[in-house]
């Protein structure tokens, strides 16, 4: 029989040593033959990228052994930082030094691009026996160069394919060589707001533009045979076209549903086609589906992921997909559209689905129009609250701000839930997954419509019931803490923040930020220096007298992204004003935490901070000492 015990102080199996060494990161995947190799985060190595593979017989091998990272830093957030020939040569961007190698497996690595100067790789993709890849070339200028390049595997110079613009990503190239497609952006757009689908011939050089403008973003460009399937958004979905070099664009199969996202890094692929023509993509309104398009029809495929989707490769009629099922179990999953057979390669149940807290989604009416949330309330086989109590509930703010959160619950989700603990993931106005429209909610209200509306949905929680409007807090990373910190600063609903390498002044971020996201801020409040006086009044640094509530503010000491400088002026500004709150700085941590003991001390934070300011017991974990 349950036992009786308050929210938040319920016994857990999920320590955080548990969940910093369940959650490795999925990193792309390839069919090799009859193997499959996927890129896997090992939190326990620094968070190094490994890649395994499965061999025909089950056996799982480790490729990239360590010390070798496959980690790029293109736009500073990376991705496609390996890939494989279809002979099982490996190639991948060794996080050190941003160099290209190649690798047979048991053999030494040997360098395909050469040492010296800041020159970054990235999107690696192995198309009809070409190696591609996006190189980055940092100079005096603050705009690194940036081209889509061929890199010979006998070490030669590599070519460059593409050029012209600010951004380049998704290359792809024709069966017969003579032409490659990628997409282009240039400042002060985001690969979300404008982009350009652009094809070059490579004997000529005759460039063309096929698709894309003001308020359009094409994405991901595929061949099938001698036409493009891309993704667009003309109706303010990403839906699939295809069209001819010299045709016109046919839409394939729309929907009120996205097939796309941020291109935020170089490595997500949302569809892919079959050699006989039928499409396997994914489709997202709030959660992710699978869907098959073929002539005979639209049919689901029976994946069960329902957040993170990715159609990783394609070989004949085999598929790998990866995301998150709705127990969490973040997966790698081999299908076949012929049989409709569907094995896992990699991923699966750490901790048992009866800790897995389901999600409930809703969506609540915000100042600025609806609100769409996903809420996971305390889950425990072994414990039941008090009839009269209602649970404290920590409000999740993703990154981004043009992110997405789907109806998946983390391991660190559970961590909270499994102690008695709700938590509330809101995709406030801003995030992908909706649409275009409910995407630029965000426009020019960055600090406002983001606030308005995870404090609705907190609010509305508590209305029905469901959480103690006394014990809310808020918690997010990077563009997240920056609506952490606007939150605390303009509104009454919660009563703590935390905030992870969080947004404290506006105009610091625009000095200090990289490329990537140096125009940013144009399109989330305003170009500067006319819109200055807004970056003034929405920062929370701006208002250190509102801080009222306390705060636990954890940083990575190489941010490059958001410095320390941010995290530690917001502190001061605490301690100036007498509030209580915590400082935690990560030594070697970047934008993100990826080691496992970092991990494991900032949960044990993080709880130690709920038990302190809402006064629960934390079995196993000691109240965080606040100055």
């Amino acid at each position: 029989m349950p036992q009786t015990l308050p929210y938040g102080s319920w016994p857990s199996p999920l320590t955080p040593e548990a969940v910093a060494q369940s959650s490795p990161r999925l990193d792309g995947a390839r069919i090799v033959g009859d193997e499959v190799w996927w890129g896997e985060s090992v939190p326990s190595e620094g968070g190094r990228v490994a890649v395994r593979r499965r061999l025909a017989d089950g056996s799982v091998e480790t490729v990239l052994p360590a010390p070798a990272n496959a980690r790029s830093s293109v736009h500073e957030y990376g991705g496609g930082a390996w890939t494989a020939s279809d002979d099982g040569e490996l190639f991948y961007v060794e996080k050190s030094d941003q160099r290209v190698y190649a690798l047979t497996p048991g053999e030494a690595p040997r360098a395909l691009t050469p040492a010296g100067g800041d020159v970054r790789h990235g999107g690696l993709s192995w198309q009809h026996g070409t190696l591609l890849a996006v190189r980055e070339t940092h100079g005096t200028e603050r705009i690194p160069a940036r081209a889509i390049v061929r890199i010979p595997l006998d070490g030669s110079p590599s070519e460059v394919l593409a050029e012209g613009s600010a951004f380049l990503a998704h290359p792809a190239l024709s069966a017969d060589g003579r032409h490659l497609a990628w997409i282009a952006w240039n400042h002060p757009d985001l690969p979300w707001d404008a982009t350009i689908l652009r094809v070059a011939d490579v004997v000529t050089g005759a460039v063309r533009d096929v698709a894309g403008g003001d308020r359009r973003a094409p994405l991901q460009p595929v061949w099938i045979g001698d036409e493009l399937l891309y993704a667009d958004d003309p109706t303010g979905r990403w839906n699939l076209f295809r069209r001819s070099l010299d045709g016109a664009p046919e839409p394939v199969a729309p929907a009120d549903a996205d097939t796309g996202g941020p291109v935020w890094d170089l490595g997500t692929r949302w569809f892919a086609a079959t050699p006989d023509g039928r499409i396997i993509a994914v489709r997202t309104n709030g959660g992710d589906e699978i869907v098959e398009i073929a002539p005979s029809g639209i049919r689901p495929v029976e994946v069960p992921v329902v957040a993170g989707a990715s159609i990783d490769d394609v070989r004949g009629s085999r598929v790998l997909v990866s995301g998150s099922d709705p127990q969490g179990r973040t997966t790698l999953w081999s299908l076949d559209l012929d049989t409709g057979t569907v094995s896992s390669v990699t991923g699966g149940d750490p901790f048992g689905v009866e800790w897995m807290p389901i999600a409930r989604s809703l969506t609540t009416e915000g100042p600025h129009g609806p609100v769409h949330a996903f809420a996971y309330p305390p889950t425990n086989p072994d414990v039941v609250a008090p009839d009269d109590e209602r649970p404290p509930y920590v409000v999740l703010v993703h990154g981004g701000p043009t992110s997405h959160v789907g109806p998946a619950p983390s391991a660190k989700t559970a961590f909270f839930t499994s102690r008695g603990i709700g938590v509330l993931d809101v995709n406030y106005g801003g995030s992908t997954g909706y649409g275009r429209a409910y995407r630029e909610r965000l426009l020019g209200q960055w600090g406002v419509v983001d606030v308005d509306d995870v404090a609705a949905a907190a609010s509305a929680l508590a209305s029905a019931g469901l959480a103690d409007p006394d014990r809310l807090a808020i918690a997010g990373g990077s563009a997240g803490g920056w609506t952490v910190l606007a939150a605390v600063t303009n509104t009454d609903v919660f009563s703590a923040g935390i905030s992870r390498y969080g947004v404290g002044d506006a105009r610091a971020l625009a000095e200090d930020t990289h490329d990537f996201e140096a125009r940013y801020l144009d399109g989330l409040i305003g170009p500067l220096p006319e819109a200055e006086a807004v970056y003034i009044e929405r920062s929370p640094l701006s208002h250190p007298e509102r801080f009222r509530v306390p705060l636990l503010i954890l940083q990575g000491s190489e941010d490059r992204v958001v410095p320390p400088s941010q995290a530690e002026a917001i502190r001061d500004a605490l301690a100036a004003h007498g509030v209580a709150h915590a400082y935690v700085l990560y030594e070697g941590e970047g934008h993100g935490f990826r080691r496992a003991e970092t991990v494991t001390d900032s949960l044990r934070r993080e709880l130690g901070f709920l038990g302190a300011v809402f006064g629960f017991d934390t079995p196993g974990i000691t109240p965080l000492a606040l100055d």
